[in-house]
């Protein structure tokens, strides 16, 4: 099968429907739609333009993105677990190829698991340093 041969301007459009699409169904979501909406508030057009810069530096290396991420994760007011994470991607893995087709899908969302299992230890090792630090 020959590869897809796509412009940066078309993956900038895939990445602005790709996040709008997600978050819509993030927001829907039963267990994440509170957990977001307690952080993001009424912020939710900064936040989506903060997420398509995230995606333009992530896939385009255009270096729009500038932030941390694990700080973001770590100073949500409810503490996130791996099944927060594993219903994110769920979610992810069924927008990417309704947007962008399943070839291109497969980066977006591999990029999308290598995230966040780097996010989940991260965060899993804060707990868990918080909570030992708490029993002294």
């Amino acid at each position: 099968m020959p590869e897809t041969v796509v412009t940066e301007a078309e993956i900038e459009g895939m990445i602005s429907e790709l996040v709008e699409r997600f978050y819509t169904r993030v927001r829907g979501d039963a267990d994440l739609g509170p957990i977001f909406d307690a952080a993001i508030g009424d912020g939710w057009g900064h936040h989506l333009q903060r997420m398509k810069d995230f995606w333009s530096s992530i896939m385009l290396g255009t270096g729009r993105f500038k932030g941390s991420p694990m700080m973001a994760h770590l100073m949500l007011p409810q503490q996130i677990n791996a099944g927060h994470f594993q219903r994110w991607l769920n979610l992810w893995r069924l927008t990417a190829p309704e947007v962008c087709g399943a070839q291109i899908a497969s980066v977006f969302i591999a990029k999308a698991e290598m995230m966040a299992e780097r996010l989940l230890a991260g965060v899993e090792m804060h707990y868990d340093a918080v909570h030992a630090s708490q029993a002294v």
